[in-house]
């Protein structure tokens, strides 16, 4: 199988996770599922559930990619790129709309939908490009970072709008509204 296939499977794979991630912190309230997973309706929480999808999905992507003997020497590095990617670009496709015509369903899925497109297109092109496996181990370090910000922006986010739940009216992981 040619790695264009096992990236728009991915597409559509971490797609498909972001619906189960979008509860699994409702089903198993916790703290380790704090940290990767939305524990509110803002927009921060489900970037966070995005990013979340994109990591887990990258176990089934490597195993794709090892199976059809497929280049893998610089996978960290997609997957870190990618994921990291995503924040930015849903940003920028998402809030223009949603400040224009507000919370909407199929608004909020279409830009999702786009910005894991557009993530899985920039790790084909690590995949397909010279040797960056120098950079997997930074990789790593890289994302263990990002989930130490997110769950540090979980329990004490900044007040604004990204953080802001308007569903529960509070902000991060608190009971209590701000």
């Amino acid at each position: 199988m040619a790695l264009k296939w096992i990236k728009l499977g991915a597409v559509f794979g971490i797609f498909l996770l972001c619906f189960p991630f979008h509860f699994m912190y409702e089903w198993f309230p916790n703290a380790l599922f704090s940290l990767f997973f939305p524990v509110n309706e803002s927009v921060f929480e489900h970037l966070k559930m995005m990013f979340t999808s994109i990591i887990f999905y990258g176990v089934i992507d490597y195993l794709l990619l090892r199976f059809f003997r497929q280049k893998k020497d610089d996978f960290l590095v997609g997957l870190f790129l990618s994921a990291c990617a995503s924040i930015p670009i849903f940003l920028i496709i998402y809030l223009p709309f949603y400040y224009l015509i507000g919370e909407n369903m199929f608004l909020n899925l279409s830009c999702l939908f786009i910005t894991v497109l557009i993530s899985q297109v920039i790790s084909y092109f690590v995949l397909k490009s010279p040797n960056f496996n120098k950079l997997n181990m930074v990789s790593l370090f890289g994302l263990i970072l990002v989930y130490i910000i997110f769950g540090f922006l979980t329990y004490y986010p900044p007040i604004n709008d990204l953080f802001f739940d308007l569903v529960h009216e509070k902000y991060g992981i608190n009971t209590y509204a701000i």
